[in-house]
Formats: structure tokens, sequence, C-alpha cells
């Protein structure tokens, strides 16, 4: 087989292209501005895309980003929130596998958009829900969600930036938790049987645009200071929180 049928073999040449350059371009805004690039890859991916492979290749190409991101900014990572998070990410990944069905997706769109706002705009969550139990149960929901709606990412980003007001901080950790409920994601998909091998070629290139996308954009952030950085990140996670629930309204 050569290498043109081996890349295109499930999608035409201009489809690779333009998938491949998104995922370095949502990489690039997610590691500048603290999240938002997930959902925005998820977009186009909805637009050219059957349904039945947008949330696992999404969840794949993903993986790529978070995890290229959370390798560059290792340090930054606050691993013991990290630690938190796991037990209730494998609970929700567990309990997830058993109902993989076709939930209502203006009911979970609107809902995790409401809680987007009201992280981002309302008054800060008690401590008691910032703690371990919360950490633990933030990872439980949001990991079960992900598996439907693959949309979890922005919501996850509210959750820390409540936690964390340094930017650095912020980005590090959301990467780390981000890479975390991907894999196993990735994982109930490849049980269920979902044939990832055959995407590999296009998967492997959008992982490496999406390195390169966070590359740069973390260049961008080491220069941006922190008042500026919640800013832009509030107005982000705004704006994909009011197109959760413009996809709502349309699928009432």
């Amino acid at each position: 087989m050569n290498l043109t049928a081996l890349l295109f073999d499930q999608v035409s040449p201009h489809l690779f292209i333009l998938l491949v350059i998104v995922s370095g371009l949502t990489s690039f805004f997610t590691a500048s501005f603290g999240a938002g690039g997930g959902v925005m890859l998820l977009g186009v991916m909805a637009q050219v895309l059957p349904p039945q492979l947008i949330i696992p290749l999404h969840g794949v190409a993903q993986l790529g980003s978070n995890a290229g991101r959370a390798a560059m900014s290792w340090r930054h990572i606050d691993w013991k929130l990290i630690a938190t998070f796991v037990p209730g990410a494998l609970l929700g990944a567990f309990i997830g596998s058993f109902v993989l069905v076709s939930l209502p997706p203006a009911i979970m769109y609107l809902t995790i958009a409401l809680f987007i706002l009201y992280l981002c705009w309302g008054p800060k969550l008690p401590k008691m829900v910032l703690g371990p139990w919360g950490t633990v149960i933030a990872g439980g929901v949001t990991t079960f969600i992900t598996l439907f709606a693959g949309a979890t990412g922005p919501l996850v980003a509210a959750f820390i930036k409540q936690i964390h007001a340094d930017r650095f901080r912020t980005v590090a950790t959301f990467a780390a938790a981000m890479s975390l409920q991907h894999v196993l994601k990735i994982t109930v998909f490849e049980v269920a049987g979902f044939p990832l091998v055959d995407w590999l070629p296009l998967l492997f290139c959008m992982v490496i645009s999406g390195a390169v996308g966070t590359w740069v954009g973390l260049k961008v952030l080491k220069r941006m200071p922190d008042r500026h950085f919640h800013r832009i990140f509030n107005i982000v996670l705004t704006a994909m929180a009011l197109r959760l629930v413009w996809q709502s309204i349309a699928l009432l």
C-alpha cells in the first residue's frame, strides 16, 4: 500500500488536511487561553464526520493535544488534585461503559453550559466542594458525561479555575486531568469494539499538529499577564457555554 492510500484510506485528502490544520489551531488556542480548543475541534469534526465517529476520534486527537501540553508544563501540574480526580474518573468511566447509549444531547449540553456559566460568573464554590471529595465527584461526573457529549473540557477547566489562580497551574493541571479522561474514554470505546486502528494515520498527524500548536500556544501564554489570562479565559468559556446553549435549543 503506498503512502497516499494509507493516509487517505478513511477520508479525502482535503478533509485530512483540514482536520490536521484545525487540530493544530485548536491546540494553540487551548494552550494560549486555557480552554475552548477541544470544543472547537469537536464542532468541526461534527460537521464533516459521521456521528458515531466523532467522540472516539475526538478523544484520541485531544489525548495527544492534552498529553503534549501536560508534558511541556509538567512542573506546574497540581498532582495532589490529579490524584483525587483519578478515583472519580475511573468510577465515571466504569459506570459509563455499561450505559454507552445515546442520551438526549440537548439536556446534556444545556446542563454543561449552565455549570460553566455558574463557575465563571457565579459566587465562588464553597471550600468543601473544591476539596478532595468535590474533586472526586467532578472527576466522576465529567468523565461519565464525556463518553456521550465529548464536550466537558470547559466544565473541567472552569472547575480547576476555581481552585487555582495561577495561569500556568490552571493550564497544566487542566491538561493532565483531560489526558486522564481521554485515556479512559478511548479505553471504553476500544473495549466496545470501535475500530481506532483504521484511523491511526489521520490521528497520528492530528496529534503531531496538536503538539506544534501547543508549543506555540505556551509561548504566547508566557507573555500574557495573569489578569489578561483570566479575563480571556472567562470570555472563552462563556462563549463555549453559549454555543452549547444554542446547540441545545436547536435540538429541542
